[in-house]
């Protein structure tokens, strides 16, 4: 950064970052590389990211001191990049978006509240994710078969019966089910996330909703990267012949999914 830049907030009054300029540095807007398509590096929303970072800079100095003197802690700070962002413009799903993963993504929180919150931060992140992959085996049609256990000797697999909220009906159905499912579930696990339940909810409903999205675009992602290494590390014939013999695979996988589906 060449030059600070300046926000008037409205409860702080004037806030001035970064604090030195020579010494800076940003990521831009902090979103991994798969999610550039729902929340990009750069726009509209740029300038207030570009505060927060320099309200939270250096790390381990826990508190800014605005040109009034206001003491601007982590939350705080966190407070003023949604109102921020608002000002800058950005729709209202994506600046809630930006504000969940700034608060849920702070380091620096005590031990107390690591523990008093954390486990239902796991909690749900865990049932949303094994609810989802349920959701989806469901709404294709695969039953979902647990294994034997060595130490319950033989025994008949258990199969998992249809989610109740998708059951056995058209597949349209069923996509409107588990969609719902996918923003009631994380709505209703967000309260003991106690002051942070908003974001609970944004980030629940967010991974809910985008989690088939997200795998496919894993997936496309982890192809791309292989098909990089193998042009890059190896010789052309063979990184051709290798990439050929890969893609190969992934349609005959795909299309024996297809079939059994």
């Amino acid at each position: 950064m060449v030059r600070r830049i300046a926000y008037r907030d409205r409860h702080l009054d004037e806030l001035l970052v970064p604090r030195e300029t020579r010494t800076w540095r940003t990521d831009l807007t902090s979103v991994p590389t798969l999610f550039t398509w729902l929340v990009p590096k750069t726009g509209e929303h740029l300038p207030a990211t570009l505060l927060h970072d320099g309200l939270i800079h250096p790390p381990g100095n826990k508190e800014y001191t605005s040109t009034k003197n206001h003491t601007v802690s982590r939350v705080e700070a966190d407070r003023v990049l949604r109102d921020a962002i608002a000002d800058a413009g950005t729709k209202l799903v994506r600046r809630w978006l930006i504000w969940s993963a700034a608060t849920m993504l702070d380091r620096e929180r005590s031990a107390k509240w690591k523990w008093r919150y954390r486990p239902f931060v796991v909690l749900t992140l865990v049932a949303v994710a094994a609810l989802g992959v349920w959701a989806f085996f469901d709404l294709i049609d695969v039953a979902i078969r647990i294994p034997n256990l060595p130490w319950m000797g033989d025994r008949p697999r258990y199969e998992l019966p249809n989610l109740p909220w998708m059951g056995d009906r058209p597949w349209y159905y069923e996509f409107v089910g588990g969609l719902s499912g996918a923003v009631v579930i994380p709505l209703v696990l967000a309260p003991p996330w106690g002051r942070f339940w908003i974001a609970g909810g944004v980030v629940g409903v967010s991974m809910g909703v985008l989690l088939y999205g997200t795998v496919v675009l894993l997936f496309i992602t982890g192809i791309y990267q292989f098909v990089e290494w193998v042009m890059t590390w190896m010789p052309k014939p063979v990184a051709l012949v290798l990439t050929g013999i890969a893609t190969l695979v992934a349609l005959l996988v795909f299309a024996a999914f297809t079939a059994k589906t």
